[in-house]
């Protein structure tokens, strides 16, 4: 007979997160790989500010990290990732491939009855000629906007959707596409996991990044259904467990409980809002009683906090955002919102790593909110520059 629920308080469950996603307590080893393997997905996105998100997500955890090397970690071959879609267009670990085959199943009876020439000319040319990009398959666009694809461009993502074709690599910004059949390693390739083995180990993987969460957090992870986790939950070897605080009853990874209690680093880090610690936007008001939204695609007018408000973690907390532009050889932060005046200097802290991680020699502020934290903000980024 299962025992009651672990009690956890609302700090312990934040701190037991924190680690989970590598952010506080013992440094991890191995780099990217180990980071990626760990998290189980890296979101993707076109918007680059300081840098792109999935290179922001390393930096995060791992401090001063090459990029070409972050690069070089994603994306390779023999692979090592490839890219799907878990909580968005993510970069997810090769060796996880098996666990998406409920989710190629379901795209594949989707798209079953607009396959026709475009496809099999895909696939033809891959098997021919190895990998291409859209633009070598014969376009990625129309010629209008961005996202006007050309029949040859949606059939290639017809066929990654349904798994027949995947992408391992990227020139530049461009999806490089293979058959999966040659890309992903035989024995991954081969195997063929029941739907609820599926849902059961994308279960573990979320709790395993979450490290404490509702069966809304565990779902939304990898944007599976509630309802549908909730028939498998309780074999994917979980510690059920009450957070002080929290409505609903939730779930915890055993090893990060453990991890949590042993001492070790704070992360003071701008983090990208589509990090994983944050892109869930109410898990992250009910953790940290933060409210994060991205205004990228809001008309600049109706902007509370900018562009792409970065969130600043540092102690274990939320202490304030930062809207980041750069400027030749400076990075510009448009805005700056402080939480409380004795984070100030961490702020300023975060904000001078950052510029010298991508390369920028200054560092400029434009507006701070409240302004009673102008002053010291400025001063504190001052010092902060002469110190590197």
């Amino acid at each position: 007979m299962q025992g009651r629920p672990l009690a956890l308080s609302a700090a312990e469950a934040r701190r037991v997160a924190l680690c989970a996603q590598g952010l506080v307590g013992p440094r991890w080893r191995g780099g990217v790989p180990a980071l990626l393997s760990r998290l189980g997905a890296v979101q993707l996105d076109t918007i680059s500010v300081l840098a792109r998100s999935h290179e922001l997500v390393a930096y995060a955890r791992l401090g001063p990290v090459p990029r070409a090397a972050v690069e070089a970690a994603y994306w390779n071959r023999p692979a090592a990732a490839f890219e799907y879609w878990a909580h968005a267009a993510s970069i997810i670990p090769v060796a996880d491939w098996p666990w998406y085959a409920m989710r190629r199943a379901h795209h594949a009876e989707r798209i079953a009855a607009r396959i026709g020439a475009p496809h099999r000319e895909v696939l033809a040319r891959l098997a021919a000629d190895g990998p291409q990009t859209a633009r070598d398959l014969g376009g990625a666009r129309q010629g209008g906007p961005w996202w006007d694809w050309s029949p040859i461009k949606r059939a290639a993502e017809d066929l990654l959707a349904a798994g027949q074709v995947v992408c391992v690599e990227r020139r530049g910004w461009q999806r490089i596409y293979d058959l999966s059949e040659r890309a992903i390693p035989a024995e991954l390739h081969a195997r063929r996991p029941t739907d609820d083995e599926c849902k059961v180990a994308l279960a573990r993987r979320a709790a395993a990044a979450l490290g404490v969460g509702t069966l809304q957090d565990l779902a939304d992870y990898h944007r599976q259904r509630p309802s549908r986790l909730r028939t498998v939950i309780d074999d994917a070897g979980l510690v059920p467990v009450t957070v002080d605080g929290w409505r609903d009853a939730a779930w915890a990874w055993p090893a990060a409980l453990g991890e949590a209690e042993a001492p070790g680093r704070n992360r003071t880090t701008l983090l990208s809002p589509f990090d994983s610690l944050v892109w869930d936007r109410r898990r992250t008001e009910r953790m940290f009683g933060f409210r994060h939204r991205l205004e990228a695609y809001v008309p600049a007018e109706g902007r509370v906090y900018g562009y792409f408000a970065m969130p600043v973690l540092a102690g274990g907390r939320l202490v304030g955002r930062v809207d980041p532009v750069r400027r030749n050889e400076a990075l510009v932060a448009r805005a700056v919102f402080v939480e409380r005046a004795s984070t100030v200097r961490l702020v300023a802290t975060a904000l001078v790593e950052a510029a010298r991680w991508v390369g920028l020699d200054e560092v400029r502020i434009e507006q701070v909110a409240p302004i009673e934290h102008e002053a010291p903000m400025r001063e504190a980024l001052r010092a902060a520059m002469r110190a590197t």
